[in-house]
Order: structure tokens, then C-alpha cells, then sequence
């Protein structure tokens, strides 16, 4: 996979590209009746200057896809994008990426592309998406005019929507990684975030099948009926 993200950019820059057509990009596919067993998620986490999107960047972008329930390793991709001006003196102990790294990364645009191209327009699963959900959707708009959207889970639902009971002790995504015995290799790190939340994923899915859930829409329709009790539960 490595090898062919490599390949890829080196193609672009031989090709001198730097115009590109949002249109021709993938087009998101909706959450209808495909069953979750052939289905291709793609699971992401994304590194950034601050919490704020309206004023913080992403610098870093993980990714892997999960397919036919088995996470793909040779599906996946660690992006630093180049942003030497951005000032990550505030972040840098939390993700470890320094102003070298910056420098040194991927131009953005190409970075941008290449994930739109490999996503494919498939689901897109995240820890807390809302967070990752919005500083995407900012960075394609300002960087590509693109404005497409894509259908997206939360892990942070998905997980207590089928283990209800569970004591973790948290919310968070070491809670849960704790609670199934899973080994995180670096926090803070976009692509082990990334891996991680798709062994989760897999544990949730594994349980959805079993209660019933076989569909991308049952699957909607489960995270929907498991909001709507949060928010009884609030008043």
C-alpha cells in the first residue's frame, strides 16, 4: 500500500498536475441496503493544531479500511501534510509532529486527492466524528472547492449503542481499547488511532450482526433509536 501511495504521488508530479475537477472526484454513496459484511468502511482519525475548526488545521491524516469484516493492512495510509507555516508549538508534545515533519510532508492538495481517490466515496467511521467530520469537510472546501458529503458513524455511538452495560470506566477511546483488552501502539498517532477504532468497529459489528443489524441502513436506523434514548435520558 505504501508502495503504491509513493507511486501515486510521483505519477502526479511527473504529470507537473495541479488543476483537478471536484466533479470528476468520487461521488459519496448512502447508507442504503448494502449488507455490513460487503461493505467497505473507511475508518479515519486525523491529527490537528488545536480543537477549534474554525481556526485550527489538519496536519496529519490515518486511515484503513475495513472490507468483508476484516480490516485490510495493506489497505491504509499515514499522511503528514506540508504546513510549515502552521505554528504547532502548542500541539507538538500531544501528536509528536514537529516543524520538520511539517516541512517535510506531503504537498496538500496531492494529499487531499489521493485520500478522495482511495475513499472512494465510502462510509467514513470515526471516534467522535463530528470533530474529524468538520475539520475534513473545512480542509477539502478551502483546498479542493470540494463540498460533497460523505456518510458517516461515530464510534463513540456505536460502541455503547451494542454494549449498553459495558463498565469502561470512560468514554474515550482508551476506555473502550481497555475494556476489550486491545493494544494501542501510540496515541495521538493518526494511523494507530485510526487501526484501533477499526478493531473496535469490528468487535461492534460483530455484536450488530447478532442482533440483527445486517445493513448499512440498520445500522443508521440502530445509531439513531440508541440517539434518541441519550437525549430521553438528558431530559
Amino acid at each position: 500500500m505504501f508502495e503504491h501511495i509513493r507511486q501515486w504521488f510521483e505519477s502526479r508530479r511527473a504529470a507537473g498536475a495541479s488543476a483537478h475537477d471536484p466533479a470528476c472526484l468520487p461521488t459519496p454513496k448512502p447508507a442504503g441496503e448494502q449488507t455490513l459484511a460487503s461493505s467497505r468502511l473507511v475508518v479515519l482519525d486525523l491529527e490537528t493544531t488545536g480543537l477549534n475548526p474554525s481556526k485550527d488545521q489538519v496536519i496529519a491524516i490515518g486511515a484503513v479500511a475495513i472490507t468483508g469484516d476484516v480490516i485490510h493492512l495493506e489497505d491504509q495510509f499515514d499522511l503528514i501534510l506540508r504546513r510549515p507555516e502552521l505554528d504547532i508549538s502548542e500541539t507538538v508534545l500531544i501528536h509528536g509532529i514537529g516543524p520538520e515533519a511539517l516541512t517535510r510532508g506531503h504537498e496538500i492538495e496531492d494529499a487531499l486527492l489521493y485520500l478522495l481517490e482511495w475513499m472512494d466515496g465510502d462510509p467514513v467511521l470515526a471516534y467522535h466524528s463530528a470533530f474529524d467530520q468538520k475539520f475534513l469537510e473545512k480542509t477539502l472546501k478551502q483546498i479542493l472547492g470540494y463540498t460533497e458529503s460523505h456518510t458517516w458513524f461515530d464510534a463513540a455511538e456505536l460502541l455503547p449503542a451494542f454494549f449498553p452495560n459495558a463498565k469502561t470506566g470512560g468514554r474515550g477511546l482508551d476506555s473502550w481499547a481497555d475494556f476489550f483488552g486491545l493494544e494501542v501502539s501510540a496515541r495521538h498517532h493518526a494511523a494507530a488511532d485510526a487501526l484501533v477504532t477499526a478493531e473496535l468497529t469490528l468487535v461492534a459489528l460483530n455484536k450488530a450482526n447478532k442482533n440483527g443489524v445486517h445493513t448499512l441502513a440498520d445500522l443508521k436506523s440502530k445509531l439513531r433509536y440508541y440517539r434518541r434514548l441519550q437525549n430521553m435520558h438528558r431530559i
